[in-house]
């Protein structure tokens, strides 16, 4: 059976340069890209506020979600990214704040750095849609 390739885009300049899409989504299955925490305005959003770029990101991953048909309810694994562990609390507080009912796998990694050093996180997720 040949699942249909669903290529969702943030309208980033930078996904054909790079070759990537904000999801992908195949049958049942979407795979949320790296989400890093920039506004509307091409800006970091919450520069030294960990709390404040989680939920950005989260906010990008979420409407990618919607516009695969998805929602944070179907969430199974998330990915969060930090340059310094040490402030996963702030990070946990925000995750636990979308998540709490929905659960899904986490994993906290510490980074050494991300393309823009405003960036304090990045977040990636997997969500399987019944």
């Amino acid at each position: 059976m040949d699942l249909v390739r669903q290529l969702i885009s943030s309208g980033s300049p930078l996904e054909p340069q790079i070759g990537f899409s904000r999801a992908i989504r195949k049958g049942a299955h979407i795979a949320v890209a790296g989400t890093a925490p920039i506004g509307d305005d091409g800006m970091t959003v919450g520069q030294g506020d960990v709390y404040a770029q989680i939920v950005r990101c989260l906010d990008i991953a979420e409407a990618a979600l919607t516009a695969a048909g998805a929602s944070l309810g179907d969430v199974v694994r998330t990915r969060i990214m930090l340059t310094d562990v040490t402030r996963w609390k702030d990070a946990a507080r925000a995750h636990g704040e979308r998540f709490a009912s929905v659960r899904p796998a986490c994993t906290f990694v510490e980074v050494s750095r991300f393309i823009d050093p405003d960036w304090l996180v990045e977040v990636e997720l997997d969500a399987i849609v019944d």
